[in-house]
């Protein structure tokens, strides 16, 4: 009896240490994060687990629920709103495993590690899923930071991706001014197509000559032979290459021997590199320019930093523009310029819900494009019918929203305006920020009115010269220009005194 209640009394003490243990853990935390980093690291009171990655790379990790709700909306949701989640563990299938317990160490610690570019890319990708702006923030921070020619395709796939349009502008300049070491690094092999189209449509390289280019594409279509897809592709970006600006002696000993070219391919650009009257035919699609790419001026690129101190600066009767220190990489002079339209006569348009215009363009000059000018609603007849009293009155509110696409398709910049404004005069919308225009290469842009009303459409003249700048409008194919009467000047400003592109 004695023993047997001995020892009971052992296993009730026994208990009863194992229980102190337990809880002595919060004792020694003296921060909240110290206390979540703990929580993380063994799972204690975790209420919920996560399967992440694909099948051949899975993990389960486990985490508490009010924690991760208190920082996130989506968690929130998951486990909170009306339709939580009921699944244990939850499956996450486009979140690395690596990428997801950063992102539980910036939840339950404070703390935020990034090493590498492909981390940056993959944390900032889940914390923009579970919104999570300043993990996101600081991810960019990191990439621009950290950005060479080794990784800046990278960084711009991620820019493109997560719509980083000043990342992005970064990462095109490093790729324009160290052009030869972004292909010569192992990494260009390993691009998305889509980069190497936009390497292609540049203006203007930091080249030897278009051979480099095309020893590019070739080592690329080496890596990736086999792959169907991509070999369409691949044809695509060789005829973007501008074999015209090659001696017959450059074509000859390189282009002309590769398997990449047909022998008909070959034998036709040859004659148009011999001679500019060849009656030989460039072959369909091939590019026809004669043009160098070749550039020697480099503009140097803002810290992050530097984009956040700088102070903004407000234009009379426009929106709100950031200093000129990071515009266009300090590239952009002070006074405006105004290419107005002109138009062969006008009819009143109605619009009765939303009115989509838009007009394609391309000037002979790197410009920085500020802005756009577009009428506001007619006085007369037509107007004053959505008036019970008979008069309009002196003013009425317009909402029009205003973007800028390059040739692809990609959103430059983008901007609204909403305002109380006068009848019959021009209303003058400033984008978010300006924007470098090459010359000889496509843009569009687009105004949305929303508004109910008459709008003065006009018939534009398809070319304008303002300031020896000569705009063409309407390029490309015809349905790319909606209503584009009523998109009556577009204003812009010359890059600063030293700084040439041309």
């Amino acid at each position: 009896m004695s023993a047997t209640m001995s020892g009971a009394k052992a296993e009730e003490d026994a208990g009863e240490g194992s229980s102190k243990d337990f809880l002595d853990w919060q004792v020694t935390k003296h921060e909240m994060k110290a206390r979540g980093q703990h929580l993380l690291e063994t799972g204690q009171w975790a209420d919920c687990h996560f399967l992440l990655g694909a099948p051949s790379n899975q993990e389960i990790i486990s985490g508490h629920k009010l924690i991760l709700a208190m920082a996130s909306p989506v968690f929130e949701a998951m486990f909170f709103g009306g339709l939580a989640e009921k699944s244990d563990p939850i499956p996450i299938c486009d979140v690395q495993p690596e990428a997801f317990k950063a992102l539980l160490e910036y939840i339950y610690m404070d703390r935020i590690q990034i090493q590498t570019v492909d981390k940056a890319c993959e944390l900032c990708y889940a914390a923009k899923k579970y919104m999570l702006p300043f993990v996101v923030k600081q991810c960019t921070k990191f990439l621009w930071a950290d950005l060479q020619p080794s990784n800046v395709c990278r960084a711009y796939e991620f820019a493109r991706l997560f719509d980083e349009h000043q990342l992005m502008m970064t990462c095109v300049e490093m790729i324009c001014t160290k052009t030869m070491d972004v292909l010569q690094d192992p990494s260009f092999e390993e691009v998305e197509m889509s980069t190497i189209f936009t390497i292609l449509d540049q203006e203007y390289l930091s080249v030897d000559s278009e051979l480099s280019l095309y020893y590019a594409i070739s080592r690329y279509a080496e890596k990736h032979a086999g792959e169907e897809s991509r070999s369409r592709d691949i044809r695509e970006a060789l005829k973007r290459i501008r074999f015209l600006t090659l001696t017959p002696q450059q074509f000859a000993e390189g282009p002309g021997r590769s398997c990449l070219l047909t022998q008909t391919e070959a034998f036709a650009i040859l004659m148009n590199i011999s001679s500019p009257n060849s009656v030989c035919t460039m072959p369909e699609g091939f590019s026809t320019s004669r043009s160098t790419r070749i550039q020697n001026v480099v503009v140097e690129s803002p810290s992050p930093q530097t984009i956040e101190e700088s102070p903004a600066r407000l234009l009379p009767g426009s929106s709100p523009l950031v200093d000129e220190m990071h515009d266009v990489r300090n590239m952009m002079d002070t006074q405006r310029h105004y290419c107005i339209r002109n138009f062969r006569h006008q009819t009143d348009y109605l619009n009765t819900s939303v009115l989509d215009c838009s007009v394609t363009f391309s000037v002979n000059r790197c410009i920085c494009i500020t802005g756009v000018q577009v009428p506001t609603q007619v006085l007369g007849e037509s107007n004053m019918q959505r008036y019970h009293d008979g008069s309009l009155p002196e003013r009425y509110s317009e909402l029009l929203y205003a973007h800028l696409l390059d040739s692809r398709g990609s959103r430059l910049t983008y901007t609204h305006c909403t305002s109380k404004v006068r009848f019959d005069c021009m209303l003058e919308i400033s984008f978010d920020r300006p924007v470098f225009i090459q010359r000889y290469k496509r843009y569009k842009i687009g105004i949305v009115f929303n508004k109910v009303g008459w709008y003065p459409m006009a018939e534009c003249q398809p070319t304008k010269v303002c300031q020896d700048v000569t705009f063409t409008f309407g390029v490309g194919m015809p349905n790319e220009s909606v209503r584009d009467g009523l998109i009556r000047a577009i204003v812009f400003a010359f890059t600063r005194e030293g700084v040439s592109f041309t």
